[in-house]
């Protein structure tokens, strides 16, 4: 999945600066599902400028630097309805915490353990993130589509984070009861 489509979805929302798509959205809105930093963000807003599928407008500010506000385009548009519409291939995860952990042997119990809860802390941070993401239920009338598919989206990353919990209590059990 390339970074560009996910601000095309997001400059379908609405428009935005590039400084709001940072700070609202990869930092408060989707951080959990595809991080960027701000360098990315400039030079994916150029190249899609440059294709024709956003638009830039300068806002003039007199006490502030000028804001550039960028909108989606028609072919933006439809660049990214032919994305959502196509099956993207199965993610590469690469788990340097696994990589670790095969070759951890060597290493005392007790050391291996440390990796483990270090790793269980930053995932419960992560998932108490998560939670703390204020979205509707699903069976929730009020609902709007937009929110529901979030909450789709929100329900998953949290129950992978809840399964990695699950096996990382497992590993620690199981480490305890090698031989020294």
């Amino acid at each position: 999945m390339s970074l560009a489509y996910v601000i095309l979805g997001l400059l379908q929302q609405q428009e935005r600066t590039g400084y709001d798509l940072k700070i609202e959205c990869f930092d408060n809105c989707i951080a959990h599902l595809w991080p960027a930093d701000q360098a990315q963000i400039y030079r994916t807003l150029d190249k899609l400028e440059g294709q024709g599928w956003i638009t830039c407008t300068v806002e003039i500010q007199h006490d502030r630097p000028n804001r550039k506000v960028y909108q989606i385009t028609a072919a933006g548009e439809a660049a990214l309805n032919r994305w959502l519409e196509t099956h993207q291939p199965l993610p590469i995860f690469r788990e340097p915490l696994l990589v670790q952990l095969y070759f951890a042997a060597q290493l005392p119990n007790e050391a291996i353990i440390a990796l483990l809860e270090q790793e269980m802390a930053a995932r419960q941070k992560k998932l108490a993130e998560c939670e703390a993401i204020d979205l509707p239920a699903l069976d929730d009338p009020e609902a709007s589509r937009e929110q529901k598919m979030h909450r789709l989206v929100l329900e998953l990353v949290m129950q992978r984070e809840q399964t990695y919990l699950d096996w990382l209590d497992r590993a620690k059990e199981i480490v305890r009861t090698f031989p020294i």
